[in-house]
């Protein structure tokens, strides 16, 4: 990779510097300052020529400089206004930068403009999400593409470790919870790696973790036999009293016979059902009609 398409930490430093800004904790800002790691990130991405990148929280653009590198086609979001100039005059000019929040952009239309910008044939319309998630909002962003956003069809993030532990939990585990669920309906998640709290500035308090998502095909639950409404509806309530049995934390919504139903043991809890199971819960209590 050229040299001069790499940020290191004394160059994000001077960037700063240069703008008189520093680092904001309102938006959980720590950016990226190892060009190694962003290379690392871009090669597991398994991304190229032809391939459509909505990166998030691009920041002063290590990570988006590596992802152009690849050669794919990159779109990257930044909500700081500051850093968005400075991001454009760094980054290729084929790299289009997009000031927005990630929490409220939408992004069903966003990426529908810049394939019809671009005239991508509709009916190939896939995308790739790779980001540098800030912490506090890591979650809300993924679900929100998970639920409303079938354009994207892959992930690579990078969030709290504790958190990608969370994403990819099994049951019966302490990690295990109604995120892990949610997720499950709609993709198959993977960690891929770690990465040391020393390739950030600021330095975070804790590690982070690379987790990759694929879309299913089809949910994990027929949404014939219960919806995702229905399903997440549920899990909620569930996850809501985590330590008691389901026949408590789902009492007045699902009764004895949708346990049966389900082949659900009603005192078991939450943490114990996979998604396929509580697919089956909520179909259970549609069809008996509680």
């Amino acid at each position: 990779m050229n040299e001069s398409r790499r940020l290191g930490r004394a160059a994000v430093l001077e960037l700063l510097e240069g703008h008189g800004l520093s680092p904001k904790k309102s938006l959980g800002q720590n950016f990226l300052v190892d060009p190694n790691t962003a290379e690392r990130i871009a090669r597991l991405a398994r991304v190229g020529p032809g391939d459509h990148v909505l990166e998030i929280g691009a920041g002063l653009g290590s990570l988006t400089l590596a992802l152009a590198q690849t050669g794919a086609d990159v779109l990257a979001i930044e909500i700081d206004h500051h850093l968005v100039e400075i991001l454009r005059s760094l980054v290729p000019p084929e790299v289009r930068v997009l000031e927005a929040d990630a929490l409220t952009c939408e992004f069903t239309n966003v990426l529908a403009e810049d394939d019809a910008a671009h005239a991508r044939d509709v009916s190939e319309r896939s995308w790739v999400l790779v980001g540098n998630l800030p912490y506090n909002v890591a979650t809300p962003i993924v679900m929100t593409l998970l639920e409303r956003v079938p354009q994207v069809t892959e992930m690579l993030v990078m969030v709290q470790r504790d958190m990608a532990e969370r994403y990819v939990a099994d049951p019966s585990t302490k990690s295990y919870g109604a995120v892990t669920v949610r997720m499950a309906y709609f993709a198959k998640t993977r960690v891929l790696g770690h990465v040391s709290r020393e390739v950030f500035f600021p330095r975070p308090n804790v590690d982070s973790a690379l987790v990759a998502m694929k879309r299913r095909d089809r949910p994990a639950v027929d949404p014939t036999t219960a919806s995702y409404e229905e399903l997440n509806a549920l899990v909620r309530a569930g996850f809501s009293g985590r330590r008691k049995m389901l026949r408590r934390s789902l009492a007045g919504i699902v009764d004895e016979q949708a346990f049966s139903c389900a082949g659900v043991d009603p005192t078991a809890r939450a943490e114990n059902l996979d998604v396929s199971s509580w697919g089956k819960l909520a179909g259970c209590r549609r069809s008996i009609g509680n």
